[in-house]
């Protein structure tokens, strides 16, 4: 049987279709830009194999090129001639190869882009060693000796071996001494000092009130004097530690030949890429991921974990949504049950929603003025006033952008919250005024909780648009890299004065910031997949807080 077109088109069938494709090619989209970020950001983990080539220059002269191969792309010749490298006539595209060459130090860049018809005799050497170093990136070459004490006591020729469990034996314990020497610097002596601030802090508290007689002080010099005793036994122990800290070096000589010293102080880890076996590799990119996701950055941000951001950004986000969601709920409550709905209200309301328009920068210059400069600085001048001239509270920290995220959130909770209290049938409140409860009553025990859905939904979308959100924090609290978590265990334990890192500023950093271009794009990536992977997380624990007080409060909606 045949359908007109006419009909077809009248009975809605073309917009069904055309919404079902939208949204197939909207699915499509977003799983496309999750897989690229997902592929180019955690292939960086992989232990690549070192490849060792012969590279002939335009002179002619040779040299020995040993690293990782990134990126294999074809240019035009004439783009070659250009850029003054000699082309036979008749080769229209040649291939080329960004190769990763490490050793900044020697080389003074860790990327090189060579032709491919100047490489040759390419091979893998199985005992060429991949080393990660604290400073200047990777050092590639071959290992030929140890030294003790500046000694040396072991050698071996660039093709042996027969040093390397002495390597790793080495190197293992160096990190051991490591891990001691961080936990006495950021722990016990980071206490000290904190305690001895707040000791510092008192001393000019009685000054100010002039109450800083020899009474009153005694018992702070005492204190003082108790915590620089336990500094000093503190330091002597990490000075301990530093001798054997510094105590061995690795000789290595690189593909061209240069011989470099390398105090085993300064390497994080050290493996063979070439001699490991698919498990070992995958234990090798595991032991990465999980690095990446728990340590401190290192070189500029451009190397290490991302640890610090990812606290930071939960607990922004935790923070804003705990600021948000009563003032939020509030103001909604008021527009919909108290306030009589005229000229003024229906203006607020407008306001309200023309404020979730206001481009996100705005409101951090808005918080900058206000939070940071007016309300911090009387802070200050109120409370803190030992501390000045260096601010406490008058600088950008965690609390002023998490208010300033709040702020530019709340209409986001109050249109939903004011959605959510208007499908509440007006016979429910009927139904419980009749049995004698008052107005109030009503609300919190009926009204509030049957709209508890719709709040969380306010709530979630707040967080997935805090989460993602830069440019204001730019001005209220975020930093490039935090000397301490804004959660600690010096009371009060949690320090919303300081400032924190983001994910999102992290991205841009790395991405826009970093004077090593090719090495930070692979950390951009594997950030930008964290940073959707946390939105998702705190989202889907609100959604899952959202379901548990709708099937809560189903009763009521019958």
């Amino acid at each position: 049987m045949q359908v007109s077109l006419r009909k077809w088109v009248a009975s809605g069938s073309p917009w069904v279709w055309l919404n079902a494709g939208a949204v197939a090619i909207s699915v499509v989209l977003v799983l496309g830009l999750l897989g690229v970020i997902a592929t180019r950001g955690l292939v960086h983990f992989w232990p690549a194999s070192l490849q060792e080539y012969q590279y002939t220059d335009s002179s002619g002269a040779q040299m020995a090129i040993l690293g990782e191969r990134v990126q294999r792309e074809q240019v035009t010749a004439e783009q070659i001639r250009n850029s003054g490298v000699a082309v036979p006539e008749g080769v229209e595209v040649l291939d080329r190869q960004l190769i990763k060459v490490g050793n900044r130090d020697l080389y003074g860049s860790d990327f090189r882009w060579v032709l491919e018809r100047q490489l040759s005799d390419l091979n893998y050497p199985e005992h060429a060693v991949s080393i990660e170093r604290r400073e200047w990136g990777n050092l590639y070459g071959y290992i030929v000796g140890i030294k003790e004490n500046g000694q040396l006591i072991a050698e071996q020729d660039a093709a042996d071996n027969t040093l390397w469990a002495e390597v790793q034996e080495r190197s293992q314990r160096a990190n051991a001494i490591y891990s001691n020497i961080q936990k006495l610097e950021s722990g016990t002596i980071g206490a000290v000092n904190y305690a001895l601030e707040k000791i510092r802090l008192a001393e000019r508290s009685l000054q100010l009130q002039e109450q800083d007689t020899p009474q009153n002080l005694a018992q702070l010099q005492a204190e003082k004097a108790a915590l620089q005793a336990q500094y000093a036994s503190l330091e002597a122990e990490l000075m301990a530690l530093y001798t054997p800290f510094k105590r061995d070096s690795l000789i290595v000589v690189t593909a061209d030949g240069r011989q470099k010293e390398v105090n085993f102080s300064d390497i994080v880890r050290l493996y063979q890429p070439n001699a490991l076996s698919l498990w070992q590799k995958i234990q090798h990119y595991l032991m990465k991921l999980v690095e990446f996701v728990s340590e401190d950055p290192r070189e500029a941000n451009t190397e290490g974990g991302i640890f610090p951001a990812i606290f930071g950004t939960v607990l922004m986000v935790m923070i804003m949504s705990l600021i948000v969601t009563p003032f939020g709920v509030v103001a909604a409550v008021y527009l919909r049950e108290y306030a009589s709905q005229g000229f003024v209200t229906r203006t607020i309301r407008i306001a309200v929603n023309n404020l979730a328009g206001v481009p996100s920068i705005v409101y951090g210059v808005f918080g900058l003025g206000f939070f940071v400069y007016f309300i911090g600085g009387n802070l200050d001048e109120l409370f803190f006033a030992p501390a000045l001239p260096a601010p406490t509270f008058g600088t950008p920290g965690l609390l002023w952008a998490s208010l300033t995220l709040a702020l530019l959130t709340l209409p986001v909770v109050i249109v939903a919250t004011e959605e959510g209290l208007s499908r509440i049938p007006r016979s429910v409140r009927e139904g419980s005024l009749a049995l004698g409860a008052t107005k109030f009553e009503t609300l919190m025990r009926v009204v509030i909780p049957m709209a508890s859905p719709a709040m969380m939904t306010g709530v979630i979308l707040a967080v997935a648009r805090a989460a993602g959100e830069v440019a204001p924090l730019m001005l209220v609290g975020v930093v490039k890299l935090a000397p301490n978590l804004p959660l600690d265990i010096n009371a009060p334990f949690l320090h919303l004065e300081r400032k924190f890192m983001h994910l999102g500023f992290h991205i841009y950093d790395v991405g826009f910031q970093s004077p090593n271009v090719e090495a930070a794009r692979p950390l951009v990536y594997a950030t930008a997949l964290m940073l959707v992977v946390v939105i998702a997380v705190l989202n889907l624990t609100a959604i899952a807080i959202r379901n548990r007080l709708r099937e809560k409060y189903r009763a009521l909606d019958m």
